[in-house]
């Protein structure tokens, strides 16, 4: 039966499962003893698509400039939330805070602390988003593992309250995501139609990801108020996409077509182009597969090359960062096809990269995800980059 908005926690896979499953999500997979992965981007056997035509695509070469470091010195940095008018809401996923940046001036507030977080492993306060409505009801919603599961709460936001206390009562409107210690999954974001998108994990447990039941390893739609959106594809489901292992970033491009990355396990990291009601084939597929019954990725990656996280659109491209992969993908787009070679840039510069959020015209925000206890922590880390992109 699929959990939606106050309903009881669905069964949560049990921890031992969850640590033999051979795998972590944040490195995309094991990948050999040595830490190596296949030097081919390009599965054996397969080919690329037909090309769409049609659409104008963008430059086959790009480029990346960092302009400045917006804010240094953040803790486990994982959502970006851009204010209107100017300002940063971050969530610490170790920490459950959210703290704004002023993107001027750098200067970090605590903008108070989200109740009931369990951090441990790949969970805490992952996720969070700004209510489509948010001049008039200045609504917060964060997607956080707690000690029963994950879950979106939403919250008041008062900038005229003292730091610390600027966070109102969460109110709850998803709960009984499958937890674990690894792929919670976590990214959130309101698309063009002010449903709410969700990006879940199978917490380990692969079979949940083909269960049109569970709402792990999936993309999920729902109202601001946690139901099922209307024109969902299953009736009376939250459940949008499905056969996902743990979906990291979500993203549109300028005609309103959803995006979304994805952690494969030892051989294929995926990029996605989302059709609402379509299987993506894990754990039956990881990568592209000759099962017509699967939704073959945009492109794919090895795990050492990407383990991807959030995504942007910007200028005609899909934009990925990559946390073992510590650099910043570049896919240009021919509409849900890519339309030249993914270009990588900012290698091993900034260390693991984990959110990337679209600033405006040719401006992204960068954030570093060096603190999360997987990453090689500089001087200055975790921090906010702005780059310009062609």
């Amino acid at each position: 039966m699929i959990v939606q908005r106050r309903a009881v926690p669905a069964v949560l896979t049990a921890a031992a499962l969850l640590l033999t499953a051979g795998c972590s999500s944040d490195d995309g997979g094991t990948a050999g003893a040595d830490g190596s992965a296949s030097p081919s981007r390009t599965a054996p056997g397969s080919s690329a698509p037909p090309r769409q035509g049609a659409e104008e695509a963008p430059p086959a070469k790009g480029s990346v400039k960092v302009v400045r470091t917006v804010a240094e010195g953040l803790d486990s940095p994982w959502g970006l939330a851009p204010l209107p008018g100017g300002g940063l809401l971050v969530s610490s996923r170790d920490d459950g805070t959210i703290v704004r940046v002023d993107d001027r001036t750098g200067r970090k507030t605590q903008v108070g602390e989200v109740p009931g977080v369990s951090a441990a492993g790949e969970g805490g306060l992952l996720g969070i988003a700004l209510s489509p409505e948010f001049a008039s009801d200045r609504m917060v919603y964060a997607y956080f593992t707690s000690g029963g599961d994950n879950r979106i709460v939403r919250m008041l936001y008062d900038d005229k309250k003292p730091a610390g206390e600027q966070l109102g009562a969460p109110d709850t409107v998803f709960r009984g995501i499958p937890k674990g210690f690894i792929h919670n999954g976590g990214r959130i974001e309101f698309g063009p139609d002010k449903m709410l998108y969700v990006g879940t994990g199978e917490s380990g447990d692969t079979g949940l990801s083909q269960d049109k039941d569970s709402v792990g390893g999936k993309i999920l739609r729902l109202t601001p108020e946690g139901e099922p959106a209307p024109g969902n594809p299953f009736p009376d489901s939250p459940v949008y996409s499905y056969g996902h292992r743990n979906v990291q970033g979500l993203a549109w491009d300028g005609k309103q077509r959803l995006f979304a990355s994805e952690f494969g396990q030892d051989t294929w990291d995926e990029l996605n182009a989302i059709k609402p009601g379509d299987n993506y084939g894990w754990p039956e597929a990881e990568g592209r597969s000759d099962d017509s019954g699967f939704h073959n990725p945009v492109d794919q990656w090895t795990t050492a090359e990407a383990s991807p996280s959030g995504i942007a659109y910007a200028e005609g491209s899909i934009w990925m960062a990559g946390l073992r992969g510590k650099r910043l993908w570049r896919i240009p787009l021919n509409g849900t096809e890519a339309s030249a070679e993914p270009q990588a840039f900012l290698e091993g510069e900034y260390g693991r990269l984990r959110t990337v959020v679209p600033a405006g015209g040719d401006r992204l925000w960068l954030v570093t995800s060096n603190t999360d206890g997987r990453g090689d922590p500089k001087d200055g880390d975790d921090r906010i980059l702005e780059l310009r992109v062609t």
